[in-house]
């Protein structure tokens, strides 16, 4: 391997590891969207103010979700309640906490017909949102590339090739931002 292709297989790489964090990214964006069931997902990134610092409510809580449509906090420390309690209402999930001292219940409602077609809009943005991402890398990928050529590191067919695998690259990680926007739209809409 020459030093041409170490150059091209860095830039690629860097490509290929930036894009899988974009479609990583983007799942645990869609994780956040709420369908009808109770997923631990929906509330363990949200800031608790704990004691003046706000912390990612999965530090301070554990999750279960007995029955489809039910998910429990159970908190660490049970003088976090009413922070927690208070975030959950604050939040943009719309759904009233219910506490007995001890653990917070989340009853999820069931989604309304037009809710569920909000949340496919939603999803749909943070797909979007995911797909320029991806593209904004192929094209600082594709201007290393092209900057790689230009100070006659690499030939213009080694460009030419580089080009044509940074272009399969983005269309495999769109696909995959695809596929799972499908699989999300399918998720929402089911009764």
């Amino acid at each position: 391997m020459s030093d041409d292709d170490t150059l091209v297989g860095a830039v690629l790489d860097e490509s290929r590891e930036k894009m899988h964090k974009a479609v990583v990214h983007a799942q645990g964006d869609f994780s956040t969207v709420r369908t009808g069931r109770a997923s631990p997902a929906m509330v363990e990134k949200l800031k608790i103010d704990y004691y003046g610092t706000p912390v990612p409510l999965q530090q301070l809580a554990g999750f279960s979700v007995p029955e489809p449509r039910l998910l429990v906090i159970t908190p660490f420390d049970k003088g976090s309640i009413k922070a927690i309690e208070k975030a959950i209402q604050q939040s943009d999930l719309n759904i009233n906490p219910g506490n007995d001292g001890v653990v917070i219940r989340l009853a999820i409602p069931p989604l309304t017909e037009e809710r569920r077609k909000e949340m496919v809009k939603v999803v749909k943005h943070k797909a979007e949102e995911a797909r320029v991402a991806i593209r904004a890398i192929r094209r600082s990928a594709r201007h290393d590339l092209e900057g790689l050529e230009h100070d006659g590191d690499i030939a213009a067919d080694d460009l030419e090739r580089a080009e044509k695998e940074l272009e399969r690259v983005t269309h495999d990680h769109v696909a995959e931002i695809d596929k799972m926007l499908q699989h999300k739209e399918q998720e929402l809409l089911e009764v």
